[in-house]
């Protein structure tokens, strides 16, 4: 029997006080205990902050991300480690793989997006400038640096593995060092693959820490420059949010908690159709994966009146299909609850639910499972819950049994529909499965406010749709309300949460200087050399090239009209443009101008620069008429290194105007420049 240990200030240890029994799901026996006390709370979040903190920060983005797609590479060579333990929590082999490859997965998801998103650099550059005076010479530019503080993880236990790996995921990538605080329960299993994490040494010392066991008095210890993440209870989640040190030093607390979580039978979806269908298997599936305990999980499956007996019946047929037992055989799909406490919670709760519903499907008490004993694990049957009066009832809109457990509830229109999902005061998810567009955008109206993500499942997505409870790291995961009021993930947005924003205000050429990125105003370096003849090393930031004016003829147009086929009437018809409130004649394409602005400045040898990808925030801000000329002003805007390519991006401001210097058009260039070994 494992003694789990934890990390801290680069040592491992136990804690002090007698131990706590950690038990099998599936056959009661103990696996692992872990013991309390001995956390000196305030020496590690000192050493997260001066050892790990100080050692990420000087890091760039992209240097964190490839860390943490060297951190998923080694962690999937010891998964077979993981399944092992994990099957000590009642977990099926595809319950695992969602924990332990799906957040392995989180891990190269954050890899990929912060290379491509985020600079090669220590800190963001957010937004254009802005400018705040009449002549340009004073503006302002937000910036995003990371905390210089702590983030504290407190996770749940029904995903030891992915509940870490997501946070984690994106607090490294920001730069700030991070503690792990897994669930008790499941704990053997997080502290299994964070020692993993540890002996890869992929990421600095002090960015990683562990506590197992009771946090002892480190929230005594927050300041403003950490934040506290938390997964879990409401109840929990309120009483550690309204800790007097969070709310007195302004610490930012992240909060995702139980909800009950509704989906959306559509009117449309009778029995028979694709919908009907979905919506049943996806009631099934959120009942059994996990054995129910997912802060996603639908608690209130809302149906129209008059489907509330077929689906009811649907439901019998689907779950009496489910194999209930130990996961060890593959046949099982459905497992256990992760303890026999939590088995007790749960039917306490499906007791006070039936103050107010019926139970349809399934017996709280007594559960069969193959190759196990019911009662030594912690086995428990489905059940379905029908309240026929959800209008009149407080308790289903309030009690969530976090189990393999969900309650129908009926709805004449759709008014009433939106009123019960409210009734719900916020939560993580809602799906809707219909396939009825209408519906679907009332729906989505009436529901986004109250909610952090909805599903519109119907025939067209069922096959690729990843399901009502599964939250992605390219999106939000969070919710309002009972929800907790958090965001966690959603791509880079998720990263913000550890950065502070500032506002810079100065002269175009200081804050250029700052920030290492050309902003409209600042100088111009023309050195004689055209800087598409530089490698990227040798491009500074300010390098420009100033082309000769080139005149608009009419010929001009008509033959990019006719080469094009873009014969819209203002570049082709001198009385209907006339017509036109915009312009008093004929104008030029707007992608005429592009072209001629990019024949203006282009260096047509061969050279370092090896290729144009995009063009970013294209503004055409004056009509170009027969006559005018025009010249482009292009400067290396900002540079953005590839680590382990013989390349690297550079965006470029390009800036075309007409013979009375004003500004015709406005655009970024985007380029692959070689390096010097290139």
């Amino acid at each position: 029997m494992k003694l789990l240990e934890s990390y801290a200030q680069g040592e491992w240890f136990a804690g002090l006080e007698s131990p706590i029994i950690l038990n099998s799901a599936i056959t009661g026996e103990s696996v692992a205990q872990i013991k309390n006390g001995s956390i000196d709370a305030s020496g590690m979040l000192n050493y997260a902050r001066t050892e790990g903190g100080h050692a990420l920060r000087k890091l760039t983005f992209h240097q964190r991300a490839i860390k943490l797609k060297e951190m998923a590479l080694f962690l999937l060579q010891h998964k077979k480690e993981f399944y092992a333990l994990s099957a000590h929590t009642g977990a099926t082999y595809i319950d695992s793989w969602i924990d332990i490859e799906g957040g392995i997965q989180t891990l190269f998801s954050y890899s990929g997006t912060g290379r491509r998103e985020l600079p090669n650099a220590k800190f963001i550059v957010d937004g254009a400038s802005e400018v705040l005076s009449k002549n340009a010479t004073f503006v302002g530019q937000h910036i995003r640096t990371p905390l210089e503080g702590v983030a504290m993880h407190i996770n749940a236990f029904n995903f030891p593995c992915w509940g870490m790996l997501e946070k984690l995921a994106v607090s490294l990538l920001s730069g700030v060092p991070s503690i792990i605080k897994p669930a008790s329960c499941t704990a053997y299993v997080a502290e299994a693959m964070f020692r993993r994490m540890i002996e890869s040494g992929i990421f600095p010392e002090g960015s990683l820490q562990l506590i197992s066991g009771d946090v002892g008095d480190i929230f005594e210890y927050f300041d403003y420059q950490d934040v506290v993440t938390f997964t879990g209870s409401a109840k929990v989640g309120q009483m550690l949010k309204n800790k007097p040190t969070i709310q007195s030093r302004s610490v930012r607390f992240i909060m995702e908690a139980d909800s009950l979580n509704c989906s959306v039978l559509g009117v449309d979806a009778v029995p028979g159709s694709p919908e009907f269908e979905l919506y049943v298997k996806q009631i099934v599936t959120e009942i059994s994966t996990k054995c129910g305990q997912r802060c996603t999980g639908i608690r209130r499956a809302i149906v129209p009146e008059n489907l509330l007996e077929p689906v009811t019946s649907a439901l019998h047929i689907e779950l009496n299909k489910l194999i209930i037992g130990d996961p060890a055989n593959r046949s099982v799909t459905m497992g256990a609850l992760v303890s026999q406490q939590q088995r007790n919670d749960v039917r306490s709760s499906v007791e006070k639910l039936r103050q107010d519903a019926e139970v349809v499907y399934g017996d709280p008490q007594y559960c069969e499972a193959l190759d196990a004993d019911g009662e030594r694990g912690a086995f428990m049957s489905p059940i379905v819950l029908s309240c026929e009066r959800p209008f009149a009832s407080q308790v289903v809109h309030n009690v969530e049994a976090f189990g393999p457990v969900s309650t129908l509830m009926p709805y004449s229109n759709i008014d009433e529909m939106l009123e019960l999902a409210r009734l719900g005061r916020g939560s993580l998810v809602a799906s809707v499965v219909t396939h009825d567009a209408d519906f679907a955008r009332e729906a989505v109206v009436g529901l986004a406010p109250h909610h952090g993500r909805i599903l519109l499942l119907d025939r067209d997505c069922a096959e690729d749709s990843t399901g009502h409870g599964s939250p992605l790291p390219r999106l939000v995961h969070g919710g309002p309300g009972r929800a907790g009021g958090g965001e966690e993930m959603g791509g880079i947005r998720g990263v913000g949460h550890y950065l502070q924003t500032t506002a810079l205000q100065g002269s175009p050429n200081q804050l250029s200087a700052v920030t290492n990125q050309w902003i409209l105003g600042a100088n111009r370096e023309e050195d004689g050399i055209h800087p598409f003849r530089k490698t990227f090393e040798e491009l500074v930031i300010g390098n420009s090239y100033i082309s000769d004016l080139k005149e608009i003829k009419l010929d001009d147009i008509e033959h990019f009209a006719e080469f094009t086929g873009d014969k819209f009437y203002a570049h082709m018809d001198e009385e209907a443009a006339k017509a036109n409130p915009f312009f008093e004649g004929r104008v030029a394409h707007g992608y005429y101008i592009v072209s001629l602005a990019a024949g203006l400045f282009v260096e047509p040898n061969p050279g370092p620069v090896l290729a144009n990808y995009g063009v970013d925030n294209l503004r055409f801000l004056q009509p170009v008429y027969v006559g005018d000329s025009l010249r482009v002003a292009l400067s290396c805007k900002q540079k953005t290194d590839r680590i382990n390519e013989v390349y690297g991006e550079v965006r470029w401001d390009a800036e075309v105007s007409n013979q009375n210097d004003e500004v015709v058009a406005h655009y970024d260039v985007l380029t692959l420049v070689a390096n010097g070994q290139g």
